[in-house]
C-alpha cells in the first residue's frame, strides 16, 4: 500500500514543495484536494467502494489516478447498482484491475454473464483468494467451477444458488477438486436427490459450512473427503430415512470445532456421531428445535465425559414449542445447575412465553451468550423480571421477537443488533410492542428488518418505520390492505413524513399484490431501488408499466411466481412504449428477473 502510494505521488503533481503553499479556499472542494494523497486514502478507507469510484473517478486526473491505483479495488463487492452503473464500474475499474483483485463478492444473477463470459475469462483472476457467488443461477456451476482450478491463490469460496439444483453432488464433487481451498460455504435449493460422494477426492478444506439440508447418514462419506477439516457448521442436519445407521470410526484430530442445527434427529443419534467422530473437538454449538431428547443434563454430562474430553466451549439452544415441552423444560432446566456444569462454568437460562398466550420458549446457554442471533420471546413474569439483574447480550446482531402478548422488558438488552425479525403480532396488544421494542434494542442502528407475521398492522408498520431511520432493507409478509383503513393512513403527518425520510432501498413482499396496494408501496418507499413481489397476474402490464414509469431510483425487479410467458409480456411491453433502453430479462424457478 505504501509503495503504491509513493508511486502516486511520483504520477500526481500534489503539494509541490517548490511551490508555494497555495491559500486554502474556502470551498470543500478545493481543501479536500489539496490534501495528501495518504490522507485521501485514510478517508478512502471509511467509504463504499462504489462512492469512491462514482464520487471522485470523474472528478480529475489525480483523483481518477488515485481510483486506478488503489488497493481498495483489490476488494470488489457487486451487489446493488444499476446495470449501466456497473458497466462502466466493470470497464473503469474490474478488467484493468483482474490480475489484482483478491476478493470478489457478486450477489447480482445478471453479471456473471458480464464478467465471466465466456467463463475462461476466470483464469485472468490470478491472485483471487476469496471468491462469493450469491444468489447464482446454478447452470453456471460447472463451467466457473472447472476454471476455478487454475487459480493458484483462491482458498476461499461461497456459493449460494437461487434455484433447485436437480444434482447437488455434482458441486460436492467440483468444489473437492480445488486442491488449494481453505475455507468454503455452500448454500443450495435441492429438490430431494441424495448426495453422493462416492466420485469426490479428498479436499483441503479446513473450514466447511453447509447451510442446506444435509441427511444425517451421510457424514461417513462426507468426512472420508475431508482429512484436515478443523471446523464443520452444518445448519440443517435432518434425520435419516433408515431406521439403523452404521457408522464407522474416522479419527480427525484436527477437528476442533462442530456447529449443527438439529431436525428430527434424537439425542441417542447424535451420540452416535459424537462417539464416531467429534472426540478431539474443544467447542460444540447445537441448536434443536421441539425435541426434549436433548434437555436431560445427565446424558450430556456422561457423554460429555466419555467422549469429547477436550471440550472447554459448549453451546446449547433448544427451541421448544407446546404445553408438553414447556413443562418439561421447567422441571428439568435445573438440573444443567449441578457441580458439574458450574465447574465448567457453564450456565443456562430458560426464557418462555407468556403462559395464557404462548406455550413457545428457548432454553440456551449464558455467560457469556456468544451466538449472533438470538430468539427472544415476550413474557408476563414482571416479578422475576424486576428482581432479576439486566442481561446484556453484546454479540447479538440479529434478534427474533416472538410472542403474542407484548409487555415492557426489562431484563434483556441488546445494543448492537442492526437486524430485527418480528415472528408474531397480536393487535389487541400491539399499542406497547414498538415502546418495548425501543427498550430493548437501539431502533435507530437497524439496517434491516423483517416482519414475519401476515397481522402486522400497516399504521404500526409506518410508525416502525419513523423509529428506523437507518433502515435500507424490509421484508414484509401481509395478506391484505383495508381500503378505507390506507386512505387515513396516508392522510397522516407521520405517512407523510416517513415517505419523504425513510432509506428503505430493498424490499421484498411476500403477497401478491394488487395494483391498489402496489400504488401503496410506490407511495411509501420513493426510494426503492431493488424491490422482489408477487402481483395480481390480471393486472402484470399496468403493474409492470407502473414500475417502470413511477419509480425513478429502482433499477432491479423480480416478480414471484409467474409462468413462462410473462418474460416475453413485459419485454413486449418494454419495447412498445419505449420504457427502457437497456436491460436484461432472466427466468428462473417461476420467478421473473429484470435488471436496467
Amino acid at each position: 500500500m505504501e509503495r503504491i502510494k509513493r508511486q502516486l505521488d511520483d504520477i500526481v503533481d500534489v503539494n509541490n514543495n517548490n511551490k508555494k503553499q497555495k491559500t486554502f479556499a474556502t470551498t470543500n472542494q478545493f481543501n479536500f484536494e489539496n490534501l495528501a494523497n495518504e490522507i485521501i486514502y485514510d478517508i478512502f478507507e471509511y467509504l463504499d467502494v462504489y462512492d469512491i469510484y462514482y464520487g471522485f473517478y470523474h472528478l480529475n486526473k489525480r483523483f481518477k489516478n488515485l481510483n486506478i491505483y488503489s488497493n481498495l479495488h483489490c476488494q470488489v463487492d457487486i451487489s446493488t447498482t444499476s446495470k449501466s452503473n456497473f458497466e462502466s464500474y466493470y470497464e473503469d475499474i474490474i478488467k484493468p484491475n483482474k490480475n489484482r483483485i483478491k476478493i470478489f463478492r457478486l450477489s447480482n444473477p445478471f453479471t456473471i454473464d458480464l464478467i465471466f463470459s465466456p467463463p475462461r475469462i476466470i483464469c485472468d483472476f490470478i491472485q483471487l483468494e476469496n471468491l462469493i457467488l450469491d444468489n447464482i443461477n446454478s447452470r453456471y456451476l460447472n463451467n466457473i467451477f472447472k476454471h476455478l482450478i487454475y487459480l493458484p491463490k483462491l482458498h476461499s469460496l461461497t456459493v449460494s444458488t437461487i434455484d433447485n439444483i436437480p444434482n447437488p453432488s455434482s458441486i460436492f464433487i467440483q468444489i473437492f477438486q480445488l486442491t488449494k481451498l481453505k475455507y468454503c460455504k455452500i448454500k443450495y435449493n435441492e429438490d430431494g436427490s441424495p448426495i453422493n460422494f462416492d466420485e469426490c477426492k479428498q479436499s483441503s478444506i479446513e473450514h466447511l459450512i453447509i447451510d442446506s439440508p444435509f441427511r444425517y447418514e451421510l457424514f461417513n462419506k462426507l468426512l472420508t473427503c475431508l482429512p484436515k477439516l478443523r471446523h464443520l457448521s452444518i445448519n440443517y442436519l435432518t434425520g435419516s430415512n433408515y431406521s439403523e445407521i452404521d457408522f464407522y470410526p474416522i479419527l480427525l484430530k484436527d477437528l476442533k470445532s462442530v456447529s449443527f442445527g438439529i431436525y428430527s434427529i434424537h439425542f441417542e443419534e447424535f451420540k452416535k456421531l459424537t462417539e464416531n467422530f467429534f472426540n478431539s473437538i474443544e467447542s460444540l454449538r447445537i441448536s434443536t428445535h421441539n425435541n426434549s431428547s436433548y434437555s436431560h443434563a445427565k446424558q450430556w454430562e456422561e457423554l460429555i465425559s466419555s467422549s469429547m474430553p477436550n471440550l472447554h466451549s459448549f453451546d446449547l439452544q433448544n427451541h421448544y414449542a407446546g404445553a408438553m415441552q414447556k413443562f418439561l423444560y421447567s422441571c428439568l432446566g435445573g438440573k444443567f445447575g449441578s457441580k458439574f456444569w458450574t465447574e465448567k462454568q457453564w450456565f443456562f437460562k430458560n426464557q418462555d412465553g407468556d403462559h395464557k398466550s404462548s406455550d413457545n420458549g428457548l432454553f440456551f446457554s449464558m455467560n457469556p451468550y456468544r451466538r449472533k442471533d438470538h430468539t427472544f420471546h415476550w413474557h408476563s413474569d414482571h416479578y422475576n423480571a424486576f428482581r432479576s439483574r439486566r442481561i446484556i447480550f453484546k454479540s447479538v446482531k440479529h434478534l427474533y421477537v416472538c410472542g403474542k402478548q407484548v409487555i415492557n422488558n426489562f431484563v434483556s438488552y441488546f445494543p448492537n443488533v442492526t437486524e430485527l425479525t418480528i415472528k408474531d403480532y397480536a393487535r389487541t396488544y400491539c399499542g406497547s410492542m414498538l415502546t418495548a421494542l425501543n427498550e430493548m434494542i437501539p431502533l435507530k442502528q437497524l439496517n434491516k428488518s423483517t416482519i414475519d407475521c401476515n397481522d402486522f398492522p400497516i399504521n404500526k408498520l409506518v410508525n416502525l418505520l419513523s423509529l428506523t431511520p437507518n433502515l435500507r432493507t424490509l421484508k414484509w409478509n401481509f395478506q391484505s390492505v383495508d381500503h378505507p383503513q390506507v386512505k387515513l393512513i396516508q392522510q397522516s403527518e407521520t405517512f407523510r413524513s416517513v415517505s419523504r425520510t425513510n432509506k428503505i432501498q430493498n424490499l421484498e413482499i411476500a403477497h401478491c399484490c394488487t395494483l391498489y396496494e402496489i400504488y401503496f408501496l410506490v407511495d411509501l418507499f420513493p426510494q426503492l431501488e431493488c424491490l422482489k413481489t408477487g402481483i395480481n397476474r390480471k393486472e402484470f402490464v399496468i403493474i409492470a408499466r407502473h414500475f417502470l414509469s413511477k419509480m425513478p431510483h429502482l433499477f432491479y425487479l423480480c416478480i414471484t411466481d409467474l409462468s413462462k410467458t410473462y418474460s416475453q409480456k413485459l419485454n413486449i411491453l418494454i419495447k412498445a412504449e419505449n420504457l427502457l433502453d437497456d436491460y436484461f430479462i432472466k427466468f428462473v424457478d417461476r420467478d421473473l428477473y429484470l435488471w436496467w
